[in-house]
């Protein structure tokens, strides 16, 4: 047999093998959790709202004006509803 077999160094390395390797896998296991974490706070943080503002009442009355669907008379009286 040669000194290899039973040296102390192999043996601690043999037998202590699942700790490290345990070690690793919660290592990587909290990366990619915290690396979640920041990904989906900066996700929300950096949104841009895309969306069109909404027409408001005015806007609607221009509208209508301009298509011919309403008169000056009848735009003038729902301009003063609208601004009161």
């Amino acid at each position: 047999m040669g000194p290899w077999m039973y040296d102390s160094w192999m043996h601690g390395w043999f037998g202590m093998w699942p700790l490290p390797i345990l070690v690793f896998v919660l290592l990587i296991v909290l990366i990619l959790f915290l690396g979640k974490g920041f990904s989906a706070r900066n996700s929300r943080s950096h949104d841009v709202d895309t969306r069109e503002p909404a027409e408001t009442a005015m806007d609607i009355l221009k509208k209508r004006y301009a298509k011919g669907e309403i008169n000056k008379e009848e735009f003038e009286r729902i301009k003063k509803d609208v601004l009161a």
